[in-house]
This record gives C-alpha cells, structure tokens and sequence, in this order.
C-alpha cells in the first residue's frame, strides 16, 4: 500500500505558519540549498504532490515558472502529477505542464482510495487545515519536519487536536541550524 508523507516548515515551537499566515520564516537560502539535495533524491520516491487549494494558488505562482538552475527540484516538482482538494477550484493550470487534477469531494475518503491504488508514495505539502485531517484520520503514514531555528511565539500550528506518540525514524541538522526529522505516527 503506498504511503501518504506529510512534509512541512515548521518553527521550532511547531507553527506552520505566522500570524499573519506567512511562511517567510523559512524561505531563508541556505536552509533550502542545504537541503535541497535530500529533497530531490526524495520526489524519486513519490508520483503524486497533495494541496490544498491555498497552498495550490502559492505553489503555481512560483514553481511552473522555476527552472532547476534557479531550483534543482523544479523539473522534477513540476512533472509530479499534483491532486488539488478545494469545493472552491475548478480548474488548476501548471504552466506548462499537465494541470492538476481537483478533487472537490471529501478528502478522507478520496486519500484512502489513493492509498489502495498501485504506485509510489503521495506527499502532502503545506495545506494545514487538509494536513490536520488526514492525521485526525490516521491517513498520514510518516511525518517529515524541516525545523527552522526559529520562534515565533504565535501563529497557525500544524498539529491542532489530538493525541498521537511519534517513533523517530531519522534525524538530521544542518550548518544553517536547520533540523531535518521524520516521523511515524503511533496511533
């Protein structure tokens, strides 16, 4: 059965974003560049990139328009087929590559479907409110943290209800103070 990952930024007092709903704490060049080796040998891993309609409308006004001399992921990020969840969108163009494919029903039973299916992995990217739901669902099989040396004291954290223990598969820190650590959930 394929796994669904969830990776996110996070600041070390776990928000995804601030308080305004920004995420320029992490866009910081040597955290991405430190990492961005890993995060390429990982998209060889997945055949499918999971958004949420706010973090679609982000994502397409930088990545179709990237190459990988700027970004070494872009290529590869913007050939992954990606599956948008919104009751809102109707259509989402990706540049020149194919669009992704809207999903408007409910997402727990659209990603337990998905995981039935042969195939690589699935990654879920930003999408807090659909991110919290398929852990509330017990759908998402490994958790993928950057961990940005940073506290920001209020924001819109990534877990919001529930309890869960984590078993730590890998950890990693970089020059930048940057931490990588992934998870798998106990439920």
């Amino acid at each position: 059965m394929r796994k669904l990952i969830l990776q996110e930024w996070i600041s070390l007092d776990g928000f995804a974003a601030d308080e305004n709903g920004q995420t320029d704490f992490f866009n910081k060049t040597e955290y991405n560049h430190e990492s961005d080796e890993d995060l390429l040998d990982f998209m060889g891993t997945i055949d499918a990139i999971l958004l949420g309609s706010r973090t679609y409308r982000m994502f397409v006004e930088f990545w179709p328009t990237v190459s990988n001399e700027v970004e070494v992921v872009a290529d590869k990020l913007n050939e992954t087929p990606k599956i948008v969840f919104s009751r809102m969108v109707d259509h989402a163009p990706w540049g020149k590559w194919e669009d992704a494919r809207i999903v408007n029903r409910d997402a727990v039973d659209e990603v337990t479907e998905l995981k039935k299916k042969a195939g690589l992995d699935m990654v879920l990217w930003g999408s807090l409110s659909l991110a919290q739901s398929l852990l509330k669902a017990r759908l998402v099989d490994e958790i993928q943290l950057r961990i940005c040396p940073i506290i920001l004291g209020k924001g819109k954290p990534l877990f919001s209800e529930g309890t869960f223990e984590l078993k730590l598969l890998e950890a990693q820190t970089f020059q930048s103070r940057l931490i990588y650590a992934k998870y798998e959930p106990v439920y």
